[in-house]
């Protein structure tokens, strides 16, 4: 058996166990049903670059969930800041979003788009909170608040009622994929947020499983599994199944792990690859260099996104 002929069927059947894969994937792995979800991201076109999957899978119809997309700048590096608004929302409806109004971006001089900035993850948290969980603004700094009173005092505070408007959010690991500073910020500015809101409740309705806010991120990987598109599902699967598969979801429907596939077929389902890429290529045109051809074709985060729930701790005044 010669080369050819070695490729010519891996041709064939890399693409054929690929899409029967993704039917697996599609009915039988755990999927967040009814939620309230926030995409928390850095730049106009992450979205589409990174979580296309992930959107996709999310917006169908029948799991009943709600998502929205917070980008906290409108990318404006090269001052097409209006322009990529535009994109943005459009790229929203490309990829299922149920109206261009669940899409919102930020203009802050605090949030600059910058590729040497770091965000500051205390206003990152502060945004949050005042637009999913406006009670926690009202509450004294969790951290000051931790420091100057008694444990009766902090016990009192934890019974503030505080009832977030959003389930889970979802964005970037600490490593940011790229190592893009303000994918980092994103990060670490949820993971306070989150940690402020559940000081602030102070395992309120914990039984019930009520007013928590999950933080998924999307893990960064070796330069090789980035770069190997369809191939990396055998990889991620794996991963999954290793890391938070083979663990019991728990009663509250919170799994420790998703994945999400991008059928091959155009048209295919609701979430197919062909979506992901019109997200980029007509959406955000503004962005389409010669090199981002070579991403969406290449990339495993148009096809294949795995996400990971974040072990979070009630902030005290130590973090």
């Amino acid at each position: 058996m010669n080369w050819l002929t070695v490729l010519s069927l891996a041709a064939v059947v890399i693409p054929s166990l690929y899409i029967y894969t993704v039917s697996i994937v599609a009915t039988r792995f755990p999927v967040l049903r009814n939620k309230r979800i926030c995409l928390l991201i850095a730049h106009p076109d992450d979205e589409a670059m990174f979580f296309a999957p992930t959107v996709l899978a999310l917006t169908r119809p029948e799991t009943g969930n709600h998502v929205k997309i917070l980008c906290l700048s409108s990318g404006d590096a090269e001052g097409l800041g209006p322009t990529r608004k535009r994109e943005l929302a459009k790229s929203g409806t490309y990829l299922g979003l149920r109206s261009p109004s669940d899409v919102f971006v930020i203009d802050s001089p605090f949030f600059p788009d910058s590729m040497t900035t770091s965000w500051d993850p205390e206003r990152i948290s502060h945004l949050l909170a005042s637009a999913f969980a406006p009670e926690l603004k009202e509450t004294t700094n969790i951290a000051s608040a931790s420091a100057s009173r008694s444990s009766k005092n902090k016990r009192g505070a934890g019974k503030a009622e505080v009832k977030p408007t959003i389930d889970t959010i979802i964005t970037f690991d600490k490593h940011g994929i790229s190592g893009h500073p303000n994918h980092i910020s994103l990060y670490h500015g949820a993971r306070l947020f989150v940690s402020q809101l559940l000081a602030a409740t102070a395992g309120k309705n914990k039984e019930k499983g009520q007013g928590q806010v999950d933080l998924y991120t999307l893990p960064t990987l070796s330069l090789p599994r980035k770069y190997s598109g369809i191939l990396d599902a055998l990889p991620t699967l794996l991963e999954w199944a290793w890391s938070a598969g083979i663990t019991k979801k728990d009663k509250h429907e919170r799994p420790g792990g998703l994945v999400f596939m991008n059928n091959l077929i155009p048209g295919e389902g609701w979430a197919s690859v062909d979506k992901a890429w019109a997200a980029m290529t007509k959406a955000h045109v503004s962005q389409m260099r010669w090199f981002r051809y070579g991403w969406i074709g290449l990339s495993r985060y148009m096809y294949v996104n795995s996400l990971f729930r974040e072990v979070v701790q009630p902030a005290t005044a130590d973090n």
